[in-house]
């Protein structure tokens, strides 16, 4: 089996990146400094506690298990603490990933999957954003992600790394199972949000702002289940076996639906009545976000499985 390191697997979307690939035939490593991760999340392959800016460390892993290849899950992603204290967004996102290239660099690992952001665009110039949009970031999350891409293009023409950038839109949903799901602390996303609405967790939903230039007023966003994501990083690992060329990839639905859409949505799935309270707009929310993703379409040959937004929610519900 081709040992394939997992590098954030003990969260959200690495969690489930980690059972996927299992379930594919590889053998993922999971190293996780377990700062936002959860060591019960990982129930494949193997586990390393250690965080990637730990050079020694990471050298007698990468000596240990020999990787074919590498996926970088392991960032900070609040767009709020990024404004607050970005010393911090750096010294993980930058430094730690400069780090873990070096580390792959010094063992001869080649093959690199990066996790990256729709948060690298800004505010859009059109809808559905393409790969070809002008990239103007406007957080310190969003500008971590761009140096560490560009980077990428730097490393492939001086070292010949081999590399694919994946960068989300919103991630949603949850492993069918019921074994993983969404435990962000705190929580920040839309769905799961609503879903403890639902649920009686929380005494309500805020909606911030009914007055953008949408069709109800409310900001409108792509949702992405995260197996769709992961099966796209799939395909990416076998890009690169298969010898493809260093290449970025927008993943997304393809479709919006706002604010309000979503939370008639849980309320329609969960049977559930519950308060929503009108509040300011937050700053820097884009009136819309929405990906154009054919070109993962034409390239992988990835298609996603989760198109309707009701099934996505579902995943939630029934798992929550």
């Amino acid at each position: 089996m081709k040992n394939i390191i997992v590098a954030g697997g003990a969260g959200y979307i690495g969690s489930h990146m980690v059972k996927m690939l299992s379930l594919a035939g590889f053998n993922p490593v999971t190293v996780d400094n377990l700062s936002t991760g959860h060591r019960d999340a990982v129930l494949y392959g193997d586990f390393e506690e250690c965080d990637i800016a730990d050079s020694v460390r990471m050298g007698r892993i990468f000596e240990k298990y020999n990787p074919s290849a590498v996926m970088h899950f392991a960032a900070f992603s609040l767009v709020g603490e990024s404004v607050e204290k970005p010393e911090k967004y750096y010294r993980n996102n930058v430094t730690g990933t400069l780090n873990l290239l070096e580390t792959m660099r010094r063992h001869a690992c080649d093959r690199f999957i990066f996790s990256s952001t729709a948060a690298v665009f800004g505010n859009p110039d059109y809808l559905p954003i393409d790969e070809k949009h002008p990239k103007e970031p406007v957080n310190p999350y969003g500008r971590t992600k761009l140096v560490i891409e560009q980077v990428l293009g730097d490393y492939a023409k001086a070292y010949g790394l081999k590399y694919v950038v994946f960068r989300y839109f919103n991630a949603a949903g949850h492993d069918e199972s019921g074994q993983l799901k969404e435990r962000h602390s705190p929580e920040t996303h839309l769905i799961p949000l609503v879903v403890q609405a639902a649920k009686g967790e929380r005494a309500h939903i805020a909606v911030y702002g009914n007055d953008y230039d949408t069709p109800d007023g409310t900001c409108v966003r792509d949702y992405i289940h995260v197996i769709d994501l992961c099966a796209a990083h799939l395909a990416g690992v076998k890009y690169l076996e298969d010898g493809g060329a260093p290449e970025d990839f927008n993943l997304g639905n393809g479709s919006g639906f706002s604010v309000k859409e979503i939370i008639d949505k849980v309320k329609l799935v969960s049977g559930m009545d519950f308060k929503v309270k009108t509040e300011g707009r937050r700053a820097g929310d884009p009136a819309s976000l929405v990906a154009h993703s054919a070109k993962a379409r034409r390239i992988l040959g990835w298609q996603p499985e989760y198109i309707d937004i009701e099934d996505i929610i579902k995943t939630v519900w029934k798992t929550a």
